[in-house]
């Protein structure tokens, strides 16, 4: 006989091993967006990564394809609690981007369309960790999903993934983002729930 009854235990909670503490499994992909979708037309994007040094590395629509588009299929985890698992991508490598890049620095920001940034670590953008997307779920990506392209870091929180990436900036300090002024941690490993400061 049991004195605890299913209202105080609440649903029962998905233990697939792929889903970090404090996160609940979705198939649908929830948007979340801080103010208005921008539209940015592919034939305009263009990705940089400035340097301490002054040096623009750029790409436009055409010449960042030519570099190659990777096939990744991985897990996101959003700092709402929610996770997609197994998740296709196609996206070009941060290797790749930083293949001729030079720089001292140990951090980037990461800039948007629409003025978003965030912060993330170098060292956790390269080494076959991020990429920067165009496509998901063998779609082009949709503008409220942050098309035509968005940083993909999905070892880290989701808000890390900047949806309408247009450039990287490198800095000497891990300086906040538009999220982590907020609040929200400056890392974000959803492992370890690292929401907020």
């Amino acid at each position: 006989m049991s004195f605890i009854t299913r209202g105080f235990t609440g649903r029962s909670r998905d233990h697939d091993p792929r889903l970090p503490p404090g996160q609940t499994r979705v198939e649908d992909w929830p948007v979340l967006s801080a103010g208005p979708t921008p539209a940015v037309d592919p034939a305009e994007w263009t990705f940089t990564i400035s340097t301490e040094d002054g040096q623009v590395h750029r790409w436009d629509w055409d010449s960042f394809h030519a570099l190659g588009l990777e096939d990744v299929e991985t897990d996101i985890h959003c700092v709402t609690h929610w996770s997609k698992l197994a998740m296709p991508w196609r996206g070009v490598s941060l290797d790749r981007l930083f293949a001729d890049v030079e720089t001292s620095q140990d951090f980037v920001m990461a800039h948007s369309y629409g003025g978003y940034t965030t912060n993330v670590p170098l060292d956790e953008l390269l080494d076959g960790q991020a990429w920067v997307a165009v496509e998901a779920e063998g779609e082009p990506l949709s503008p409220e999903h942050g098309g035509p392209a968005r940083l993909l870091v999905p070892h880290l929180y989701f808000w890390k993934s900047a949806k309408w990436v247009r450039g990287l900036v490198m800095m000497p300090d891990d300086d906040p983002g538009f999220w982590e002024q907020s609040g929200y941690h400056l890392h974000g490993d959803p492992w370890l729930e690292e929401r907020y400061w």
